[in-house]
């Protein structure tokens, strides 16, 4: 697997969107992750923290895709209210908590992402959702 992920700060679906051809650069206050699938992750995240079904939020269309495709080509999502929230308002060793269950259940699908690299993502995707809320802005998720 090979996978660029940008998680970034816009300030609405229509900047975040001109993004997907080229990624947020340095436009957008962003972080750059690698070699997991971000769609599936932002649901298991949204799951773990919020105790909600990952069928329910797939069937409620999360994450929404702002643009591209989602087949071959780059693609530009938001992230949940919900999970912004989620994100947002949970203390660190919450957060750990989380990493630790979304590495195991990346591990009984095959998908090795060490707990550690895991609780650096969940944590730092933290910090910047709360930088984008003082700023009355959105993340989004860039893949290419």
């Amino acid at each position: 697997m090979s996978i660029i992920v940008k998680f970034f700060v816009a300030p609405d679906d229509t900047s975040a969107g001109m993004a997907v051809q080229t990624g947020p650069g340095w436009a957008f206050e962003s972080l750059s992750f690698g070699n997991f699938d971000p769609e599936e992750a932002v649901v298991e995240w949204e799951c773990l923290l919020t105790g909600g079904s990952f069928e329910e939020l797939i069937a409620a269309g999360e994450p929404r895709i702002v643009a591209g495709q989602d087949d071959d080509g780059c693609v530009v999502f938001a992230i949940s209210p919900r999970l912004s929230t989620a994100l947002a308002d949970a203390e660190h060793s919450r957060l750990s908590d989380v990493a630790v269950s979304w590495s195991r259940l990346r591990a009984e699908d095959g998908e090795v992402i060490d707990a550690e690299i895991a609780d650096a993502i969940v944590g730092d995707l933290a910090a910047l959702v709360s930088n984008a809320r003082r700023q009355n802005q959105s993340v989004y998720c860039w893949v290419a």
